[in-house]
């Protein structure tokens, strides 16, 4: 039991650093400052089931395109934990990634009538490095037991997305640019630290390094 609470709070953990609705509230803002409440929350929702729908898809499909393509799961430890490195150096700097959000994609979101697909839903909060992270968290617990504590934190975690970005004019207020920036200079060493240990146990699954 302790084990499958250990695996659920890493999965927590690493998913909602990596979704990070928390940074993506001046962006949300700044897409949706044509809509009133009920259009920002509208959105919200939209955004949320796409983070849930996109990452508990790859979450499931992932041992099939491993297949597919013949990738190995210590092949894909190794390039999951370099992109979750390269977001998390960013996040260090209070930067949003450029696999999640670049600049283009914000102007060309202020100009849509509805953004809670696309860009917000993906890639903005289910993007490569959150989909990297599912897909290795199932595969190396492919057991019903792992299937459903995985499915229940990008539940979990996309409920909490919806709350953040529904309550944005809140959270900016309260938090400020400044508590942002802290937040996210903190969850990028924490992920920073998760990228090097999944690099770590890949190199020793494909017996590199004991």
């Amino acid at each position: 039991m302790m084990a499958l609470l250990q695996f659920w709070l890493i999965a927590f953990t690493s998913i909602f650093v990596l979704v990070d609705p928390i940074a993506a509230v001046p962006t949300f803002l700044a897409m949706t400052g044509g809509s009133d409440r009920a259009g920002r929350r509208h959105m919200a929702i939209r955004a949320a089931c796409t983070c849930f729908f996109v990452l508990f898809t790859f979450s499931i499909a992932g041992t099939y395109i491993f297949k597919l393509f013949g990738i190995t799961l210590a092949a894909f430890k190794i390039a999951g934990g370099l992109i979750l490195g390269l977001i998390g150096l960013d996040m260090l700097q209070a930067k949003r990634s450029p696999t999640k959000e670049t600049p283009g994609e914000t102007e060309e979101g202020a100009e849509k009538e509805d953004v809670g697909i696309i860009p917000l839903g993906i890639p903005m909060l289910a993007g490569p490095g959150a989909i990297s992270s599912v897909m290795v968290l199932i595969n190396q617990n492919a057991d019903w037991q792992h299937v459903i504590l995985v499915g229940s934190a990008i539940a979990v975690v996309s409920a909490l997305s919806f709350l953040i970005l529904a309550a944005a004019d809140w959270v900016s207020s309260h938090l400020h640019e400044t508590g942002i920036r802290i937040m996210s200079r903190m969850m990028g060493l924490l992920l920073t630290a998760i990228a090097v240990q999944f690099v770590l146990n890949g190199l020793r699954d494909a017996g590199v390094v004991k």
